[in-house]
């Protein structure tokens, strides 16, 4: 078969998740023939992609074709630091980290309803899910069925819903049960590749829920991105304002402005009498934003129909009743204030 027949068959394989072949892609470079085996050159970035590429040719032509591929050009691994960070993310104007001290708080629901919050006042937003080894914000958003898709530029295209663009690792994965057994660096080199080769656009914000806790994916994103805020989540309970205090401190030890502090589940409204129950108790969140001057954004009732809500992947502040939605604007509202 000679390069033209070659060529014409090429046309009929498709880049994974569009409608164009890879020949219209142009990430066939070269094809030449060694020893009566033709040698088909790929110039593609994503390793995924490729291998998709890469059976379907050899399916198509057997043992006559050999596919090769171009080395990709690696990307910088010289890290910045938290006083003077890289800036990974230049599409977005601003970035606002949202974390916990422990998991359990909600603060994945804070920041899907956060970022929609935001989008309604007309922000172009992207949300990113950091949380590697509990990626929740897909189910919560209502696109836990849709996996990576590539655009023509050999780029990552976001998920899109509520006016927001979404990234997670939930998205990766071949089913919602597959667990993510990294070591820290391939976590950290996943998110990096989710900051760089992502299709984002123009933000006005990149809302990141970064995983609970102190560790080695907060301290990346800070050493990569100029964050103009953290978000920080927790429950009235005495047991997670323990751990908040450490993510307070770990966020004023590397350099990042505290946007605000919200508290989640800080009360129950019984439906039938109305009455108020305090059931991880009270003034906690509060008294800790006292404690280390930092601004509290708000309170979030323990409310049924939000933990719904979340679990059908329909936010609140999008489908909720008209109190539901104002606990999370008015949350908006006050970290506006705080950082525009």
């Amino acid at each position: 078969m000679n390069k033209k027949s070659f060529l014409k068959e090429l046309e009929k394989i498709k880049y994974p998740g569009l409608e164009k072949s890879i020949v219209q892609m142009k990430v066939v470079k070269e094809i030449t023939s060694k020893n009566g085996k033709a040698i088909i050159l790929l110039s593609m970035q994503n390793d995924e992609a490729y291998l998709k590429v890469k059976s379907t040719i050899e399916d198509t032509f057997g043992d006559s074709v050999k596919v090769k591929r171009v080395t990709p050009i690696k990307k910088s691994i010289n890290y910045g630091n938290t006083s003077c960070p890289n800036n990974r993310a230049p599409y977005a104007k601003r970035v606002i980290a949202v974390t916990s001290g422990k998991g359990g708080v909600g603060k994945s629901t804070v920041s899907v309803n956060l970022s929609i919050a935001l989008a309604q006042k007309g922000f172009k937003i992207g949300l990113l899910d950091a949380d590697v080894y509990g990626p929740n914000i897909p189910r919560m958003i209502g696109t836990a069925h849709e996996k990576l898709q590539w655009n023509e530029n050999d780029k990552i295209v976001p998920s899109e819903n509520f006016g927001i663009k979404i990234m997670s690792v939930a998205m990766t994965t071949p089913s919602s049960d597959t667990p993510l057994v990294w070591r820290s660096s391939v976590a950290v080199s996943a998110l990096i590749q989710f900051l760089e080769d992502v299709e984002w656009g123009d933000l006005d914000f990149l809302v990141i829920d970064m995983p609970p806790g102190t560790g080695d994916i907060q301290l990346t994103m800070a050493q990569e991105l100029p964050i103009t805020a953290g978000v920080i989540v927790t429950t009235p309970q005495p047991v997670a304002l323990d751990d908040v205090s450490r993510a307070i401190m770990m966020f004023k030890d590397i350099n990042v402005p505290i946007g605000g502090l919200v508290e989640n589940m800080s009360y129950f409204i019984a439906p039938d009498t109305k009455k108020r129950y305090d059931i991880f108790g009270s003034g906690g969140g509060e008294e800790i934003a006292r404690r280390y001057s930092i601004p509290f954004l708000g309170q979030i009732p323990l409310d049924m129909q939000i933990r719904e809500f979340s679990d059908k992947g329909t936010p609140p502040v999008a489908l909720g009743n008209s109190d539901q939605k104002s606990c999370y604007k008015q949350i908006v509202k006050n970290l506006l204030n705080e950082i525009v």
